[in-house]
């Protein structure tokens, strides 16, 4: 699979909906802690973009509490399907969208979650800009995955290359050119965390 390419990443979810999360059972704990750092405040409007099986929305949902909008888009309607069977549908909103024409207007979040979903993009520099779009001035965009690059990579009989966008040199200006800040950086076994300020 091209990782970029949208029709092959929704085929390739497609197929793996169903068992997703029993494939992943104890990434909960990963989730919640990657979000505590984020900053969210109660009230807040937060977006969980590539929502998958929405397993972030309980942990965004808590952090916003009930006066606060939380909003899961995914691009694979089997997906979504598996986070409704969850009754994940109950902590937030859930809609079949594409990251890279969100439809919502400018400036409407405060804060963007996104697990996994950078390799994805068809158009990253492209995609970054409109995460940027949504979000306010000051608010905060966070790059998740409950592993980090050299572990994802070892687990799909890889290893890490020079290029990988996700490598600190490489996203700094990546995210930069989009309208972000990189504020924090981490990536070890157990997690991949990166946290940026909108401009």
């Amino acid at each position: 699979m091209r990782e970029n390419d949208p029709a092959q990443v929704q085929d390739f979810f497609t197929e793996r909906a169903a068992d997703w999360d029993s494939r992943f059972p104890d990434d909960g704990p990963a989730y919640a802690a990657g979000i505590a750092e984020i900053g969210l405040r109660a009230g807040d409007r937060v977006l969980d973009a590539g929502c998958g099986t929405g397993r972030a929305l309980p942990a965004l949902r808590a952090a916003v509490g009930p006066r606060g909008v939380v909003l899961g888009v995914d691009l694979t309607p089997a997906m979504l399907a598996a986070a409704v069977r969850a009754g994940r549908h109950r902590e937030g909103l859930l809609a079949l969208a594409d990251t890279g024409r969100l439809p919502l207007r400018d400036g409407v979040l405060d804060a963007v979650f996104a697990a996994g979903l950078l390799t994805h993009l068809p158009d990253p520099p492209a995609g970054l800009r409109e995460l940027a779009r949504v979000v306010r001035a000051g608010g905060r965009l966070a790059l998740f995955h409950p592993i980090g690059r050299a572990a994802l990579a070892a687990r799909h009989g890889r290893s890490v290359t020079p290029d990988d966008m996700r490598a600190e040199r490489n996203l700094r200006p990546l995210l930069a050119a989009a309208g972000w800040r990189l504020t924090s950086y981490e990536d070890e076994d157990a997690r991949f965390l990166a946290l940026a300020q909108r401009e």
